[in-house]
């Protein structure tokens, strides 16, 4: 069971306003295309339900998981809306995805036969897109076996062709090399989709773009995209802004991590916080203990990395190592007590913490730092 720290003054506040604004500020991107919202791993840490329906309030057409469980979930909380599951399932899954009409990526001719076997035992239509590997080498059907791929699944009156599509590996790199292999999954896949219309065959939705793509190839919009990390607020590179600039719009990041300091003490020059006693204070000090750690997704390796957090509206740097449950916080000689306010990721004052930055603290991703907040931490929804 997963327990949320509701008694613990800590806390993601997610604004359901920033996520369905980042919606229609790509919509008025992509233009006509459909508008895929991607909401796995718990909605990039957002809050599954929460973002779902932030983004189908923003004008989203679709919603898209990881696995099956979360498909299950959302249906769960009421939500109507077509839901993509982006990878193919186990095959003794897949009943149980059809019952809550998800719809399945097929991505082998495995995954053709056994989608076909289980529709056609529940009764009924139902819808399927298939997932074209035109690069990633991840998942998905090589093109030359699309075409017998998509005859075992036209021959049931049970499948509904609805869609086809790829996903892309580089779609945010600003290299030419990048570039130009973006390309050339873009003219692979529209080879396929050129192919299967020569066979009279035309899914209703054909989509490439990932954020990246969307963003940074306007001939990979086609007839859908599928936005992650952009509907929460956050470019996958800078390069990628001068879409959103040409319309005049611009991204929300959509959380907030806050708590609240929990404790205070002086410490005098020399005294070593925390474990290992990594860092000597180097004057007498205000050290404030915050209730946050990394198993509620704060990096470990922040603290090397001269991470701060938001006190005040000023910026405080940690006064050593992270640990599994709080954060010591060195506030020099200002004034802080139990119950003041931090922000750890998000806005106070004129200073701004980001994902980004954590990002580049970590030598890691934003995506990454995202889906990292723990499950204990609970998502409010603010507006």
């Amino acid at each position: 069971m997963q327990v949320e720290g509701v008694h613990r003054p800590a806390r993601a506040e997610i604004s359901a306003s920033a996520i369905a604004h980042n919606v229609r500020a790509l919509k008025a991107v992509v233009g006509e295309s459909l508008f895929c919202a991607v909401v796995k791993a718990n909605g990039y840490g957002h809050g599954a339900e929460l973002a779902a329906k932030a983004a189908l309030v923003g004008g989203a057409d679709m919603l898209a998981v990881a696995i099956i469980d979360e498909g299950i979930e959302l249906r769960e909380c009421g939500v109507t809306a077509p839901i993509l599951l982006l990878a193919e399932v186990p095959p003794d899954t897949i009943t149980a995805a059809l019952q809550d009409s998800l719809t399945l990526t097929i991505g082998s001719l495995e995954g053709a036969i056994a989608a076909v076997t289980s529709a056609e035992a529940l009764g009924g239509r139902h819808r399927v897109h298939v997932k074209v590997d035109t690069g990633m080498h991840r998942m998905g059907v090589a093109p030359e076996d699309v075409d017998d791929v998509v005859d075992i699944l036209n021959e049931s009156e049970s499948i509904d062709l609805e869609g086809i599509y790829t996903h892309f590996s580089v779609a945010d790199g600003s290299s030419a090399e990048d570039r130009a292999f973006t390309r050339e999954q873009i003219e692979h896949f529209d080879d396929v989709v050129a192919e299967l219309a020569q066979r009279d065959v035309v899914p209703r939705i054909v989509h490439a773009a990932n954020s990246a793509g969307a963003l940074g190839y306007p001939e990979a919009r086609l007839g859908m995209v599928r936005i992650g990390l952009s509907l929460y607020g956050y470019l996958p590179e800078a390069w990628l802004a001068s879409a959103l600039e040409a319309t005049g719009e611009r991204l929300v990041p959509a959380l907030t991590l806050r708590a609240n300091v929990v404790a205070v003490r002086r410490v005098n020059v020399g005294e070593r916080p925390s474990y290992r006693r990594r860092r000597a204070v180097e004057n007498v000090a205000t050290i404030a203990t915050v209730p946050f750690g990394y198993a509620d997704g704060y990096p470990r390796r922040l603290f090397d990395a001269g991470a701060e957090v938001l006190i005040n509206g000023q910026r405080y740097p940690l006064a050593g190592m992270v640990t599994m449950d709080m954060l010591v916080i060195d506030c020099d000689d200002d004034d802080v007590q139990p119950g003041t306010e931090v922000v750890l990721l998000g806005r106070q004052g004129d200073e701004e913490i980001t994902a980004d930055e954590w990002a580049e603290r970590a030598g890691t991703i934003s995506w990454e730092i995202l889906c990292g907040i723990g499950a204990r931490v609970p998502r409010i929804l603010v507006d």
